[in-house]
């Protein structure tokens, strides 16, 4: 897949009550989302850019070299953030890939990124995302972990069967922490954004199950670690003590 057909968008607002402003918060002398910025850069997968409603986010990422789209404040989701911001950089519809990439993944391994994407060179899989093996029973026990249940497909992939806050599935074997960061074909994004909220979504509140129960084909690449994502004081200064080594 050339780097031209893709594009790569970090959703980004203001809206955290946990850690206000967190998008602008500092980690090792930069706003967090420009760290996010510089992981999806470092991938070298395609054009990246910021989608956000909020000024002050916009000036930081134009500040530090990188491009932004500005798009309504009453998405209802990241994923139709995404899906304005792609229709406004490209017109055009060249863009045959987008990678909804959370503002809040400082630490990400930009190798992460591109993984991805392996998924979508099979032309009946709809969306990729991204897990890693669960390796202890808080993990699996954990509501706030998300679980991807997913069938086999070789080493390091999966078909998605179900995604769930539950701990599955039931009985011996691997169990998979899901990723949220997600490959869609263009096509894919445009079905998903005008689908209405599905029963199991809005009852696992999980948005992931509205492709699955409209009959969309999700797979999942397994890698070997979750990222760091920033929900907390105790996270972001996990974030800024590991990114200060670098």
């Amino acid at each position: 897949m050339s780097r031209s057909k893709i594009l790569v968008l970090i959703p980004a607002r203001m809206a955290s009550t946990r850690l206000p402003g967190k998008p602008l918060l500092d980690i090792a002398g930069v706003p967090m989302i420009v760290q996010v910025l510089r992981r999806a850069e470092e991938a070298a997968i395609g054009r990246v850019a910021v989608a956000t409603d909020t000024p002050e986010i916009a000036a930081a990422v134009t500040a530090a070299g990188g491009e932004v789209v500005m798009t309504r404040a009453d998405h209802p989701s990241g994923s139709d953030r995404i899906y304005e911001a792609m229709c406004k950089l490209d017109p055009a519809g060249e863009t045959e890939i987008v990678v909804n990439l959370q503002g809040d993944f400082p630490t990400i391994d930009p190798r992460s990124i591109s993984d991805v994407l392996p998924p979508l060179d099979d032309p009946a899989v709809d969306i990729a995302t991204l897990a890693a093996e669960i390796h202890t029973e808080e993990e699996s026990l954990n509501p706030n972990v998300v679980k991807a249940v997913g069938s086999p497909l070789s080493g390091r992939r999966m078909r998605a069967l179900y995604f769930t806050r539950a701990t599955a599935p039931h009985g011996d074997g691997p169990r998979y922490h899901h990723i949220g960061l997600y490959a869609y074909r263009r096509a894919a994004l445009e079905r998903f954004v005008r689908l209405p909220p599905s029963p199991l979504e809005q009852q696992e509140k999980l948005e992931q199950l509205r492709a699955l129960e409209a009959g969309m084909r999700i797979d999942v690449m397994v890698v070997d670690a979750v990222p760091r994502g920033v929900d907390t004081p105790a996270d972001l200064e996990t974030a800024r003590r590991l990114l200060s080594q670098t």
